[in-house]
């Protein structure tokens, strides 16, 4: 695992990012704040639909037009505030300073164009100085630095022919292609099996070891998270519920819903064919997230104040926030 960094390299603060419905705006990323220190991973967890994805979406400024819209907030990278750059500020934002590998690497990668071309893309849009020859013989070298056998051959077929496995390590040598400095990782190792899965993350710990890059890696298995990352954030139905250093978070979870997730996760000693614990009833559907807490209708310990008011962020010890009214009691 990568040492931390004090230098924080980029700065999210408030974050509401909402898409327009036949019922109105709905938010699906709610005042989301956190930090990412230089050379370290920050990692994103959170049940399907928690609002994950659509806050790295919004990092890149990528949701889409004319749904997707940002209503509060910023993103700073560099000083820069990624929500008010213009086209050509943000065309050079993207891919030399933050890449991202997105979760389905068959639906991400066109089906119609081989490995190369799409490779070659990245080059032309960003290295328009570069020959063809240069760009071939980069895209073998990236290929081959993800560990993909004979990349040369590898190079002129389409995503098709390929693995899962190796889908997702092509898209891992275009995200680091042009050097970024900081890499998005979207459940990069969903659907993939056990094996492979481990041999991805290997791969990704190694390459943020050589480049120096920070990473932020968004998944739902806190496994993953313990493997990979150095700070978590927990999101539940587009907020922040808690944020810590992955020590902290694992050893004094303090969240209701974070205490349910790891309650959840079988361990060994569990007697053979026990019950599992879980988190009663279902995440609320973004058009029906409840007036206060969000998690009130599930959380085991929720007063009458959970029910009318958001808690917001409090200090826990040093490092570590979460968002109940109840970790305190009067």
């Amino acid at each position: 695992m990568p040492t931390a960094q004090t230098e924080i390299i980029l700065e999210v603060k408030d974050l509401v990012a909402a898409f327009q419905t036949e019922s109105g705006l709905l938010r699906a990323a709610d005042g989301v704040s956190f930090n990412l220190k230089k050379n370290s991973t920050l990692g994103i967890v959170g049940e399907s639909g928690c609002g994950k994805t659509v806050t790295a979406l919004s990092v890149m400024r990528l949701l889409p037009k004319p749904t997707g819209q940002y209503l509060r907030g910023e993103i700073l990278f560099k000083e820069n505030d990624i929500l008010k750059l213009s086209p050509d500020e943000l065309h050079n934002i993207r891919g030399n300073n933050i890449s991202m590998i997105f979760q389905e690497p068959m639906t991400a990668l066109n089906p119609v164009n081989t490995i190369g071309k799409q490779m070659a893309e990245t080059f032309i849009l960003h290295s328009p100085g570069m020959s063809k020859s240069d760009i071939l013989n980069e895209s073998i070298e990236l290929l081959k630095k993800v560990g993909i056998a004979d990349p040369d051959k590898k190079i002129n077929e389409y995503p098709h022919q390929l693995s899962g496995g190796m889908r997702q390590r092509v898209m891992i040598a275009m995200a680091l292609s042009l050097k970024p400095a900081i890499l998005i990782a979207d459940e990069p190792t969903t659907a993939l099996d056990v094996t492979i899965q481990a041999q991805i993350l290997d791969l990704i710990n190694e390459l943020q070891k050589e480049t120096g890059m920070s990473m932020i890696f968004i998944t739902h298995n806190l496994g993953v998270i313990a493997q990979v990352c150095d700070d978590v954030i927990v999101m539940y139905a587009g907020k922040v519920v808690e944020r810590a250093p992955v020590v902290k978070l694992f050893t004094e979870p303090s969240h209701p819903y974070t205490k349910g997730l790891f309650a959840s996760i079988p361990k060994l000693e569990t007697e053979h064919k026990s019950t599992l614990a879980t988190i009663p009833g279902t995440v609320p559907a973004i058009a029906e997230y409840p007036t206060g807490c969000r998690f009130n209708n599930r959380c085991p310990i929720a007063s009458e104040r959970c029910f009318k008011e958001n808690p917001g962020e409090l200090l826990i010890s040093e490092d570590h926030y979460a968002s109940c009214f109840n970790l305190f009691p009067k």
